[in-house]
């Protein structure tokens, strides 16, 4: 087996590819990645069992066919150093053998055969999306998955079609991040009955390896797994066990009370009314009263801190009190010159964001220490 393709096109598909590969895991074989050589085509696959990843090698030289298993860590560190354009990589009289100018690296040979199969993208019936849509929609929805969550199903992103919409939402039961993006369906695109939910790891995979925003991603989902064709890049994923809460419930329908603000300063007084707060005390109340917002928190062995923001508002006085770091997650998915409104109707009940119609964050307030 023989191939020989452009360094730079080499290196930038083994980075992609090793990022799904685990550093620590019992399976020594897995701590590689697999290239696969057919057809005139070099594709090099990853796993850690839960998440696949797919990488076909654009300009490839090759006429033979075969496997072989590339240790990650000694060919990630080849590829970086090695300075000629051009790599060669043969398989020959059970050796591995990379080359590239005048260096020549001897490795051992593993046999591939035990190494698990990542599924390919031969579906026919997907949904559709243009990439930079989804992109976004990932962007403003995977920081509220809860990664940590013993209830598995707040771990990952709810895919929810309906119509010619994809819904992308997650939660942590403390806030619920919603994006719509519109979507074309091939065939049945989802089957009937199921609401695939996608482990947040994989969806932040996805996201990365959207390289043209103008391009679809083609996402195809059963009962139990969901694989994901990005360009040159195919990722496959196990889904998150479990039902997803019922999210549309959860959106507060109106707002007695509405704030305009810019993302920018609003993120901005938000971080400096963290400073003191810590893990006892990480509440910052946030006082809307005329035209003014003050944001106040105080850390216990920390100190106290008060910031003032003007504030399109006018309305009756009301305190809120949030964690800061719910608020500025929200705030920095945006541009800082980007309108975003915020939505009360008391100090004790969900809150509702917005920049966009077809993005909704909804916040729980903490408890008050009156």
């Amino acid at each position: 087996m023989k191939l020989t393709c452009p360094r730079t096109t080499l290196a930038a598909a083994f980075q992609t590819v090793s990022g799904v590969v685990p550093s620590r895991t019992p399976k020594d074989i897995l701590k590689n990645v697999k290239l696969v050589v057919g057809d005139g085509r070099g594709t090099l696959v990853g796993t850690d069992q839960e998440v696949g990843l797919r990488c076909q090698i654009p300009e490839v030289e090759t006429d033979s066919a075969g496997e072989v298993l590339l240790p990650t860590q000694r060919v990630a560190a080849i590829l970086r150093e090695v300075q000629d354009d051009r790599v060669e990589i043969e398989v020959a009289s059970d050796t591995l053998w990379i080359r590239c100018g005048r260096s020549e690296f001897k490795l051992s040979l593993i046999d591939p055969s035990e190494f698990p199969d990542v599924a390919a993208f031969n579906a026919t019936n997907f949904v559709s999306v243009q990439g930079r849509a989804l992109k976004l929609a990932i962007q403003r929805t995977v920081f509220a998955a809860d990664v940590e969550s013993t209830r598995y199903a707040l771990g990952g992103l709810l895919l929810d079609v309906s119509g010619e919409e994809l819904t992308l939402a997650a939660t942590d039961s403390r806030r619920l991040a919603v994006a719509r993006v519109p979507c074309s369906l091939q065939g049945e695109a989802i089957p009937e009955g199921i609401q695939p939910i996608v482990p947040s790891k994989a969806m932040s995979l996805i996201e990365r390896n959207i390289a043209n925003p103008d391009e679809n991603v083609q996402i195809a989902a059963t009962r139990n797994d969901v694989v994901v064709l990005c360009g040159n890049t195919t990722i496959y994923s196990r889904l998150v066990e479990g039902r997803f809460p019922r999210y549309q419930d959860v959106i507060p329908k109106d707002g007695k009370h509405r704030i305009e603000l810019v993302a920018g300063p609003f993120l901005s007084a938000v971080r400096q009314a963290m400073i003191v707060t810590n893990e006892e005390s990480r509440g910052v109340d946030f006082a809307f009263s005329g035209d003014t917002l003050t944001l106040s928190s105080v850390g216990s062995d920390v100190g106290s801190s008060r910031v003032e923001l003007p504030v399109s508002y006018g309305g009756e006085e009301i305190t809120v009190t949030f964690d800061p770091k719910f608020v500025a997650d929200f705030l920095k998915v945006f541009d800082g010159a980007s309108p975003v409104s915020l939505a009360l109707n008391d100090p004790n009940g969900a809150a509702l964001l917005k920049a966009e119609e077809n993005y909704q964050y909804v916040v729980m307030p903490l408890a008050r220490d009156d």
